[in-house]
């Protein structure tokens, strides 16, 4: 596991948007964010779990949250536009984006990946991703110490056989945080890395991996500590970088 121990301020006043902020790695991190004193917007597609997370950060007294119901599978430009004006509108500017939201898709040979199926999991994992990138970049500009974390994953940087269309967008999340994290070096407040998060106890991997013993495998919270060192204060200067949780 990541050795890192956050102190209780870690994020004291930052705003942060976590998306995927529902369930799983998404919710754990929201939630341990709000734990360190970061103001969590919370975006994902289904509103009641979302609220979910929402009220548990409330009842847990700490900075109250913000729900953005937000489908990344349907969304249109103008529509990242409206989002990142609301942000400016309410927060000012952002202190940094978890991009947790992922599918994965059909696991089959490429020669039985449909077409169809192949784009829906690459305008989730890999254009949402992009135009929520693009479009929040100002606001993240405005910080004084950015961070844009990427959630990547083991077949995004080695290849294998079945996973077609979910190791293509790791290998291009990859590719994204690169490129950005070249164009912010020295030029803005901003830092580009991403997260690994390895085989963890969510439904997700369930589903990738239904024969799997999941409780051989550690929950979302107990691989934090990565989350909370690449948004906060300690890895500033760190830029580019692929990161393993476990």
């Amino acid at each position: 596991m990541f050795d890192y121990s956050a102190r209780p301020d870690l994020l004291k006043d930052r705003v942060i948007l976590v998306t995927g902020a529902g369930r799983g790695i998404g919710a754990a991190a929201a939630k341990t964010y709000a734990a360190h004193g970061a103001t969590v917007l919370l975006l994902g597609k289904t509103e009641a779990n979302l609220t979910q997370v929402y009220d548990e950060i409330e009842a847990a007294g700490h900075p109250q949250p913000a729900v953005i119901p937000f489908n990344l599978e349907t969304a249109l430009p103008h529509q990242y536009d409206e989002l990142a004006a609301m942000i400016e509108g309410e927060f000012g500017h952002l202190d940094g984006v978890l991009h947790n939201a992922s599918i994965i898709g059909p696991r089959t040979p490429i020669e039985q990946l449909s077409g169809e199926n192949f784009m829906r999991v690459m305008q989730v994992n890999v254009n949402a991703m992009f135009m929520l990138t693009s479009t929040l970049l100002p606001l993240l500009k405005l910080s004084q110490d950015a961070s844009v974390v990427f959630t990547s994953s083991s077949v995004g940087r080695k290849g294998r056989a079945y996973w077609g269309a979910y190791g293509v967008s790791k290998f291009a999340t990859e590719g994204l945080m690169q490129t950005l994290a070249d164009e912010v070096d020295t030029v803005a407040p901003v830092r580009s890395n991403s997260i690994n998060p390895g085989a963890t106890r969510t439904s997700m991997r369930a589903q990738a991996y239904p024969g799997e013993n999941p409780l051989n495998n550690p929950t979302p919270e107990e691989i934090m500590p990565v989350y909370l060192y690449l948004m906060g204060p300690d890895s500033t200067g760190i830029n580019g970088q692929a990161f393993n949780a476990q």
